[in-house]
């Protein structure tokens, strides 16, 4: 039966950064940064004349501000040039055009022109304008949504400014890369670059570069959740952006500054900052922004319970944006008007508008590096959540069940996908090609054999939001498929929690915190020297995977055993009746966000008893995760294949823990090597350990081996940025510990073991939290992923850092249960009972998870 339906909602704050155009800068104006022809004007025949007047004339229109006026001149004296076969004329016509196509917002006819301006240009010789082709062809893919084109546009534009020593040029290049790095939510990256742009544009004197990087760094504190440096760098540009009489800048900035004042509920202070804008806008032509203040005006309206007012602010906006063809703004747009008609009680109609806008966010991923689409993914995944909401008010919840799969792990289903096809097939995969529907997902429950359990976390309806925040969480959903394909619905109320002083993420960083110890926060703890036992990783002080915010610690009251209890109340109670009651029998479960770091074995009922004594468990990211897996699984039989690689206690490389720091030698893992001796005397096969661990070793014999093994250090933010803008962006965090040798240091990353393809059916990491990793709306962005990226059906990795002694004693037991039943489900469960009986405490047994495949 279904529980009570309470209606829940949330809205996206809009405001975003501002782009620096190249050939033409914003008005007023000084120059129209055209290459003449190399000829003398005086030597030229007089339709030569003709076309370099047209050319000077659309300038001089230009400059009075007769931009609509000047495209027709400039595409006049094109003509001319073309006909005459003037190449460097015609040159110079098409950069103004392109540029003018950037100004105007006509953002497809920007990239026809300037992509034929590119070959003409570099057959010419004309660095120059080469490198202000590339600059204004990265704002305008972007504007489209082809975010990896842009991103290509700007490294080239960056090194061909480089090249010529124009350092303001370069500093508008890092501006506009900037941009792109924050659509894609590379806020590190974006912050970077605004910081270079910003000190570059102080060095050269140009104050329009830095009232832009100022309010766009303004911007970004927003998104970051950062208001009183958002709000001091906002001014700060304002003032800048008032001196230079920018208006695009200026209505940008105020739009920003009214987003900031709106998210802490200042909203008559927000609304007359939005209106502001608007005007400037309005007068100046400028469609985006006159959009954005729109869509602003109305979020703000439907604060005020102006519903209305709201709607027509809305739809205001959203005619205004799809003329501009920009697929992200569109789908914002219609996320918030589909946000004010949920509101406003009209469910049908809401739907309609979300369902519109999940499509158009579909479409921007593909194209993108995997990373890249993992951190866009990251911005747009509360869409899918709200539009769950709305299916659940309606009282559809498998429709909604739909929506959740489709709101989940799109990154990963995508990058599994292009595995498991022949690449002359790559081509046919696209993400909504991908999604599953209901039946699907039934399917995917029979043929696992097993109960799936999904889990989606509603935030706080108060919050407003910008970027990847998230909020405290105010209500779960849960979904249970039978093996039969029967699907049951349950709500859970998470707000009694606040007036007790804690979260849904404080209960799971508490029920963590296993070993005793104090400040259980950070879980990497080492134990004493007297007992010899050492923790995996104990040594490295990398920071906490990031949880929602205000969640990040737990609250000082609560317990360890109370923390396991509370979280099976709300997690396992709700659903008790829907489980299995054979414990053999399969239960997987599908987390989100801060749930990924749940112990699901280790909770207990009222009456003590811990949930894997009575369930058989498993986990996955996505239910159609688990067919990919699957695939996996029916492709890697009937390899031919070397022996099984087992890996303990390499000699320790080299590793910086904290930034800044120099370089120190990890402790070495006795115990882990007497793990692998005794795994590969079970496996019929000889442990490397030592010094013949190294990295190149390893890496050569991973490909071809059935199982890998392995027992040693495992980094959880390895590959983290420094303070420098990287144009290649983001990374893959994590990587293994195996030993160095020549010039490799020794670290197997997250990133090399992307490209891999491996054959083996089962990878254990042996080694500490190596099932944490980055928190996003894709799931867990870390070692687990690659390797079941590279082709592993069935991971088995570690939540947090487990003394040697019984990790050795868990997985001896574990792959003793594999020689007699193929079932690692079942294999994993009976090593964790077995070592319960010497090791009570869960945090010595509870901390290794199966992901994907059981069998």
């Amino acid at each position: 039966m279904n529980q009570p339906i309470v209606k829940k909602r949330w809205k996206r704050i809009l405001g975003g950064a501002i782009a620096a155009f190249l050939c033409l800068p914003v008005f007023p104006s000084v120059a129209v940064n055209s290459v003449p022809s190399p000829s003398p004007l005086v030597e030229k025949p007089s339709q030569n004349r003709q076309a370099d007047q047209l050319l000077q004339q659309g300038n001089q229109q230009y400059q009075a501000g007769k931009l609509e006026d000047a495209l027709k001149s400039w595409q006049a004296a094109r003509s001319q040039y073309q006909q005459l076969q003037d190449r460097p004329g015609e040159a110079s016509a098409l950069a103004n055009i392109g540029a003018a196509y950037t100004l105007m917002e006509r953002y497809r006819e920007a990239v026809a022109t300037l992509e034929a301006l590119l070959p003409l240009a570099q057959a010419l010789n004309l660095t120059r304008m080469e490198a202000e082709a590339q600059g204004n062809l990265g704002p305008a893919y972007a504007s489209l949504g082809n975010y990896s084109q842009a991103i290509d546009a700007h490294r080239k534009a960056g090194k061909l400014m480089r090249a010529l020593g124009d350092r303001q040029g370069l500093g508008q290049v890092l501006l506009n890369l900037g941009n792109t790095f924050e659509a894609v939510g590379d806020y590190d990256n974006a912050r970077t670059a605004y910081e270079q742009s910003l000190k570059l544009a102080q060095q050269t004197g140009d104050r329009l570069g830095e009232a832009i990087a100022q309010s766009n760094l303004g911007a970004l504190y927003a998104n970051l959740g950062q208001s009183d440096d958002a709000i001091k760098a906002l001014k700060q540009g304002l003032d800048l952006a008032k001196a230079n009489g920018n208006q695009s800048s200026q209505a940008s900035t105020l739009i920003n500054l009214g987003s900031v004042y709106h998210s802490q509920k200042e909203i008559e202070k927000a609304i007359g900052y939005y209106q502001q804008s608007l005007a400037i806008a309005q007068q100046s032509q400028q469609r985006q922004r006159q959009a954005e203040a729109l869509g602003s005006l109305g979020i703000a309206y439907e604060d005020k319970g102006d519903y209305p007012k709201a709607l027509k602010f809305l739809q205001q906006s959203l005619d205004i944006v799809r003329t501009i063809g920009n697929p992200q703004l569109e789908g914002r747009s219609l996320n918030n008007l589909g946000h004010t008609l949920f509101g406003a009680g009209k469910l049908t109609e809401a739907e309609t508008q979300l369902r519109a806008a999940a499509k158009l966010l579909d479409g921007i991923r593909p194209g993108l590096s995997d990373t890249y689409q993992v951190s866009i993914f990251d911005t747009q995944v509360q869409t899918y959540n709200l539009l769950q909401q709305v299916l659940i008010a309606a009282n559809q919840p498998e429709a909604a069940l739909e929506i959740s799969e489709q709101g989940r792990a799109r990154a990963f289903v995508e990058l599994l996908s292009r595995r498991l096809v022949q690449p002359s097939n790559q081509k046919a995969i696209n993400s909504n090609a991908q999604i599953p529907t209901l039946g699907k997902l039934k399917q995917i429950a029979r043929q696992q054999n097993a109960t799936l359990v999904e889990y989606a976390i509603v935030i706080d309806d108060d919050f407003k939001f910008r970027g990847k925040q998230r909020s405290r969480e105010q209500d779960l959903y849960i979904w249970v498929v039978s093996p039969s394909g029967q699907i049951a619905f349950r709500q859970v109320d998470l707000k009694p929690l606040w007036q007790q002083g804690v979260t849904l993420s404080e209960l799971v960083n508490a029920s963590r915190c296993l070993n005793g110890s104090p400040g259980c926060n950070n879980l990497i703890k080492s134990v004493s020297a007297e007992s010899g036992t050492s923790n995996r990783n104990k040594e490295l002080t990398f920071p906490e995977v990031p949880l929602p915010t205000d969640s990040t610690t737990p609250s000082q009251d609560v317990q360890e055993n109370s923390a396991l209890q509370r979280l099976h109340s709300l997690l396992i109670e709700p659903i008790s009746g829907l489980l299995p009651t054979d414990p053999n029998a399969r239960v997987i479960f599908i987390p989100q966000e801060s749930l990924f770091l749940a112990p699901f074995p280790a909770l207990q009922d009222e009456s003590g008893q811990y949930l894997i004594e009575r369930h058989t468990i498993l986990s996955a990211p996505a239910i159609q995760v688990l067919d990919l897996t699957h695939q996996q699984r029916q492709q890697a039989r009937g390899r031919k294949q070397a022996p099984p690689l087992v890996v303990g206690n390499p000699v320790m490389p080299m590793v910086s823990t904290a930034l800044g720091q120099p370089p120190g030698q990890l402790a070495p893992l006795p115990n882990a090597e007497e793990e692998a001796h005794q795994v590969a005397q079970l496996l019929n096969t000889v442990a490397i350990t030592g010094s013949q661990a190294t990295k190149a070793s390893i890496k050569q014999k991973l490909p071809q081996a059935p199982l890998i093994h392995l027992a040693t250090h495992g980094l959880l933010e390895y590959g983290s940025q420094g303070n420098y803008v990287s144009l290649e962006g983001i990374g893959v965090p994590g990587a293994i510990a195996l030993a160095p040798s020549g010039n490799d240091s020794g670290l197997l990353t997250a990133s090399e073991i992307l490209d891999l393809q491996l054959q083996a059916e089962l990878v254990v990491l042996s080694a500490c939290e190596t099932g944490r990793g980055r928190i996003t709306g894709d799931g867990v962005v870390g070692l687990s992923r690659a390797f079941i990226s590279a082709g592993v059906p069935s991971v088995v990795v570690s939540l947090w850092a487990v003394p040697d002694d019984a990790t050795a004693q868990l997985m001896v037991a574990f792959y003793k249960n594999l020689k007699h039943s193929p079932d690692r489900a079942q294999a994993l469960r009976q090593a964790m009972l077995a070592t319960m009986k010497d090791h009570p405490s869960p945090f010595d047994w509870a901390a290794f998870t199966l992901i994907g495949e059981a069998e």
